[in-house]
Order: structure tokens, then C-alpha cells, then sequence
């Protein structure tokens, strides 16, 4: 299922308000703490609304690149009562479905994980995990039992979380999120003491940008979708729809991952795909990772494929910050990047050329061009 995320939190929010109202009665004390947190079941409420609110405020605030959030709390009024809480949730999670259903392609908000930024899409995500997550927690102080539905269990962890394996046959989505939150066990995984979701990866590139491709748009594109992208005349071309099966198979065998996926190469000035980028998957044993790529024929010639492949490049080859997460990742065995063209295409030479990779020998019916990691 392609991931709709206003459809998805009025979807969301109807199911928790409507579990978090048995239960917002005289007969239960909403200042007792919520299941395994230290907040009080009101104060847990007051979290998933400062999380609406918060979320919202990132994206109508054009945040991205300040790294910091929108100066601004959502609190409750003193005095407020569980049935007042409920409506401030409910109210709240309309406030993100309206920003997220208009806010314009291409806008991103600052958020810290991973990679210092989301956009619509996932905070839509974010905001849905936050709800149905402490809805849980708010319900078990009181030994209620919720589950959120299936098909939106598995359309968040899809979305906001494709490093974890996949649901497979027999388990539920409800359980697979609890555990991917550190909150359940799973059968054949260790349990989770530290967990993060994932933002797709923004990657600015002069007159465009790399967008990561999540799995369920991935998947979407591979049957003969748009995946949920606006695409510039000609586009999708096949290379994409070839490069997104090969994700979407590697999310359903539990292999995917995220940082070595596939990027749509979106042109800034209209915010319109114009082919696709990314990696054949993470390095290999030797510690090299194969990059490729395909552009619409209207939107060749331009200097984007270049662009783009020395920012993917230079993403790769410095990994993330934290020496945890770049093990966690791959990128701190990454030895280098390796490309492979038909000999007779000159004009993929002339980019990887240009981007700074070098010839090397060939390989079988293939040219090679490699940038070592220095």
C-alpha cells in the first residue's frame, strides 16, 4: 500500500480516540502513570499533542537546514480533564492531516533522525507511530488491551521504519511495531534497547536533489505506479522501474537497506523527478558498493546526473558522524564506490568521469570506473 499520510492519521486518529474515550471516565485516574513511563496518562496525552503540534509547525515553518524546532508547546490548560485531554489529541492530529494533505511538494522540516530533516510523508508517519504507540502505553495503566489495525501498522513500519525486517507470515503488525519500538518481543530477533525510525535521505545537488525512495513507493513504481512522485515528461524511465524492483525485492527478503536504496533525482526548480540514482545494494565483503543511475532522454544533457552522483558520492564515502551509526550502516568498512557502463556509452563515462571516479580495469563486457575512499 502506498503510504497516504492524511488519509492515514484520520485513519489513526479515529481508532485511538475512539479506544482512549472508554477509558476517559471518572472511573479511571488519568494521573497515574502511563504504562512503562514515567508521564502520567495526562501528561502522555499532552506529549502526542505537543507531537501534532510540533510536527505541523516544522513543516509550515519550512524548517529544514535550521536545526532546531519551531519555538512553540502545546500544553493543556491547568485543570483539564481526561475527556478534555481526548479532545485536544483529536484536534491536534486534524491540525497535522491538514498541514501534511496541503503542504507543497518538496518542503521538508528539520527533525534529528537520521539525517537532520522529513518531509510531509513522515512526519504524516511520525505522527501516527507517537499516537498509537502511547495510546497503547495510556491503556495499559489501566490493563486495556489495543492493538492499532493491521494495514496501518504495516503501512508505518514500511514508511518510517525499512532498516527492520518486514512482517512475515504469522506475525502480527501490531506486535512487529511494538518490538521495532523497544515495547515487545519478536520471535528469532534480539529484543531493541535503543530504537529510531527513518526520515527518507535529502541529498542537495545545485539544480537538483536526491530524494530517498521508501519501499512502499518503491514497490509501487516497480508495478507501474509513480510512487507517489511527481515525474517530468518520459518518466519514469525503465532503468527506474528496474533499480525499484530491485529495492522492493531486497525490503521483502529483509536485506534492504536504507542508506544504499534508491534516490529519485527530483529537479529543484519545479520539483519534478527526473530519473533515478543509488547503489546496487550495501558495499560488499571486499567493502565496494556498485552505483547507477537513469534519467529521463528530455532531461539529459543538463549536468544533472553529475551533480547528483558527486553528492551521492560524497554522502557515501563520509557516512554518518557517529562511528555507532556508520558501523550500523555500513558506510565505516565502505572502501569505495564502483560504477559499470557499456563501452560504447561515452556520456555515462563522461559523468563518472566528471564526478571524480577513474578508470579501471574492465570487467567482463563492462567498463569500470572507481573513487576510492581516501
Amino acid at each position: 500500500m502506498l503510504f497516504n499520510g492524511g488519509e492515514l492519521i484520520d485513519e489513526a486518529t479515529a481508532h485511538a480516540v475512539r479506544a482512549l474515550r472508554a477509558v476517559a471516565t471518572a472511573e479511571y485516574d488519568w494521573t497515574r502513570p502511563a504504562g512503562g513511563l514515567e508521564w502520567s496518562c495526562l501528561d502522555t496525552a499532552e506529549h502526542i499533542a505537543g507531537d501534532f503540534t510540533g510536527y505541523a509547525t516544522q513543516l509550515t515553518g519550512r524548517t529544514a537546514g535550521t536545526g532546531a524546532y519551531v519555538p512553540v508547546e502545546a500544553k493543556l490548560d491547568e485543570g483539564t480533564d481526561a475527556d478534555g485531554a481526548v479532545r485536544v489529541v483529536e484536534a491536534t492530529a486534524g491540525l497535522l492531516a491538514a498541514v501534511v494533505r496541503t503542504t507543497p511538494a518538496g518542503v521538508r522540516g528539520w527533525h534529528p533522525y537520521p539525517y537532520g530533516s522529513a518531509d510531509a510523508a513522515g512526519f504524516a508517519a511520525m505522527g501516527i507511530v507517537e499516537l498509537v504507540l502511547h495510546t497503547y502505553d495510556i491503556l495499559r495503566a489501566f490493563d486495556v488491551a489495543y492493538e492499532a489495525p493491521a494495514a496501518l501498522c504495516e503501512a508505518v513500519l514500511t514508511r518510517q521504519f525499512p532498516h527492520v525486517p518486514p512482517v512475515r507470515d504469522g506475525e502480527s503488525p501490531w506486535s512487529v511495531l511494538l518490538w521495532a519500538t523497544g515495547r515487545g518481543d519478536r520471535e528469532g530477533h534480539a529484543p531493541l534497547e535503543r530504537w529510531r525510525w527513518h526520515n527518507p535521505i535529502h541529498l542537495p545537488a545545485g539544480p537538483v536533489e536526491l530524494v530517498e525512495v521508501a519501499p512502499d513507493a518503491a514497490a509501487d513504481l516497480a508495478e507501474g505506479g509513480d510512487g507517489g512522485i511527481q515525474w517530468a515528461e518520459g518518466g519514469p524511465f525503465k532503468g527506474t522501474r528496474g533499480a525499484a524492483a530491485r529495492t522492493a525485492k531486497a525490503y521483502a527478503a529483509g536485506t534492504h537497506r536504507p542508506e544504499w536504496g534508491m534516490f529519485a533525482v527530483v529537479r529543484t526548480e519545479d520539483h519534478r523527478a527526473v530519473g533515478a540514482m543509488g547503489f546496487h545494494g550495501a558495499p560488499d565483503e571486499e567493502g565496494w558498493a556498485e552505483v547507477g543511475y537513469d534519467l529521463v532522454p528530455a532531461a539529459r544533457g543538463n549536468g544533472y546526473a553529475t551533480q547528483a552522483l558527486r553528492a551521492l558520492a560524497a554522502f557515501a564515502l563520509a557516512g554518518p558522524a557517529d562511528p555507532e551509526q556508520a558501523a550500523h550502516t555500513g558506510h565505516a568498512g565502505l572502501v569505495g564506490l564502483r560504477g559499470l557502463a557499456d563501452p560504447g556509452n561515452t556520456a555515462s563515462h563522461a559523468v563518472l568521469t566528471r564526478a571524480g571516479f577513474t578508470r579501471a580495469p574492465d570487467r567482463d563486457a563492462d567498463v569500470v570506473f572507481e573513487l576510492r575512499r581516501t
